[in-house]
């Protein structure tokens, strides 16, 4: 089998999936060097940079180099002036010398042969992966084994459940978490708080616990970190119980002021606001806020409503407030994903993996 110097694999990546590694895994394995190169135009929903960066990930092995370029050419193989146009994009971003090019497409031969380069084809039939990113754009849901861990951290559908003391947030996320059989991260800021009762020892009391402004940001900070380890292991939806947003809020309740450097990003899709109303307070031994509930619940909605994030608040009995959140759920993931549909290929007769 011959051994190459400079291999190639280009293609959109939109979004990438077990074949494109396979195809870029089975090209390594043959080139003393390969590169591969992301190519993304304007109107696609996934950043170029957040693809190339899944791809750096993904192929960290020896050898293998990602890059990226905006390709906003229209396809069509039977166009040279079309092909003109790409080639450019492509040997500016390639600038060396290629010794063969890989794809699992019908122009791989033209496209060796524009390079100067051998044309490899792998498995065109998609044999060994029967998937394509145009189905996956379509429904990621039905198509999740085909994605790698940073593909489904990003296209994970993340709710979330926040709420006052003594509201039920734990009881919904985890009862939300099992009627769907999604991943479910738990409060860290609770886990926090009992290694902190823990460290009083034996005859600790709540009462004599005391926060500090530093340490909200570190509870944020390890939410968000938990959410995203379990967003690359699980989805497509995931159940999260409180989240570095809420943070923010927990800071104002203990402290009196909101804390300007906890970062609570945008990377949910929506929030299940637990009202305090006819929920009997329970004291856990790590509650002491009956008082506060009323105000807590306000600035919850009112944050949520400033900031901009889709929410749905639930009230009366834990049946009606589970069905209304289940409601909630079933139209998040009725929705889809939006992906925008690539530039259009005007040449009709390709079947296209990227």
């Amino acid at each position: 089998m011959t051994r190459f110097g400079h291999g190639l694999v280009l293609g959109k990546f939109y979004p990438p999936h077990a074949g494109h590694h396979h195809l870029i895994r089975t090209a390594a394995a043959r080139c003393e060097r390969l590169t591969v190169l992301v190519c993304a135009s304007s109107v696609e929903s996934i950043p170029l940079a957040d693809r190339v960066a899944w791809m750096r990930e993904i192929h960290a092995e020896p050898g293998v180099s990602v890059v990226g370029a905006i390709d906003d050419v229209p396809m069509d193989l039977n166009d040279p002036a079309i092909w003109d146009a790409h080639m450019a994009v492509f040997f500016a971003a390639v600038p060396d010398p290629v010794d063969a090019v890989f794809t699992s497409e019908v122009y791989g031969e033209e496209l060796g042969r524009r390079f100067g380069a051998a044309a490899i084809c792998v498995d065109p039939l998609r044999q060994r992966y029967p998937i394509s990113a145009t189905a996956i754009r379509r429904d990621p849901r039905a198509h999740w084994d085909f994605l790698s861990a940073p593909v489904r951290a990003a296209l994970t559908k993340r709710v979330v459940v926040l709420g006052a003391e003594s509201t039920g947030t734990t009881t919904m996320a985890v009862a939300l978490a099992e009627h769907y059989g999604a991943g479910y991260v738990p409060e860290y800021g609770r886990e926090y708080s009992e290694q902190k009762l823990a460290a009083l020892g034996p005859g600790g009391h709540w009462s004599e616990i005391e926060f500090t402004a530093p340490e909200f940001p570190l509870i944020a900070a390890r939410q968000q970190a938990a959410e995203d380890r379990a967003a690359r292991a699980t989805g497509p939806l995931l159940v999260c119980d409180t989240d570095a947003f809420a943070t923010t809020i927990w800071h104002e309740r203990y402290l009196g002021v909101v804390h300007p450097d906890i970062v609570a990003a945008h990377r949910q899709h929506l929030w299940l606001l637990t009202d305090h109303t006819d929920v009997p307070f329970e004291d856990d031994g790590l509650r002491d806020g009956e008082h506060l509930r009323p105000w807590m619940t306000e600035r919850f909605r009112a944050e949520l409503v400033r900031t901009g994030r889709p929410f749905v608040t639930l009230t009366g009995p834990r049946e009606q407030r589970l069905a209304t959140a289940i409601a909630a759920v079933d139209d998040l993931l009725a929705a889809g994903w939006d992906l925008a549909d690539p530039l259009p290929d005007h040449t009709t007769s390709e079947r296209a993996r990227a």
